[in-house]
């Protein structure tokens, strides 16, 4: 992801238009549809669902939504910390992670800089 002398904190964030979510009372849900020949078999013959409903607990609830490609993931940082203060910590280890968890997922991508 990172190139040598690139900043993580740097990356722009945005979330992908290929899924849909929802907030309900705080809370965000991310819809996720299955596409493609495995996933018909999979419905079809195993009684899989179409669409998969993958709901965030409260800090990624938060952080979520905040994903605008516009802001950075050190803005991201900064605004986690002033609304969870010391229960988000330790706050880059958790906030990296989640983001590499969304973008391995395809539930959002980065934008280069200057774009």
């Amino acid at each position: 992801m990172a190139k040598k002398g690139e900043n993580f904190l740097d990356y722009t964030p945005a979330i992908s238009p290929r899924h849909t979510w929802s907030e309900e009372d705080g809370k965000v849900t991310i819809h996720m549809e299955h596409r493609g020949l495995y996933p018909w078999i999979a419905q079809k013959f195993f009684k899989r669902p179409r669409i998969s409903h993958i709901a965030l607990d409260e800090m990624g609830s938060f952080i979520y939504p905040l994903i605008d490609g516009e802001r950075t993931v050190e803005q991201l940082a900064q605004l986690v910390h002033e609304e969870f203060g010391e229960k988000a910590e330790p706050l880059y280890d958790r906030l990296v992670k989640y983001l590499q968890i969304l973008h391995n997922n395809g539930f959002i991508f980065y934008k280069k800089k200057g774009a």
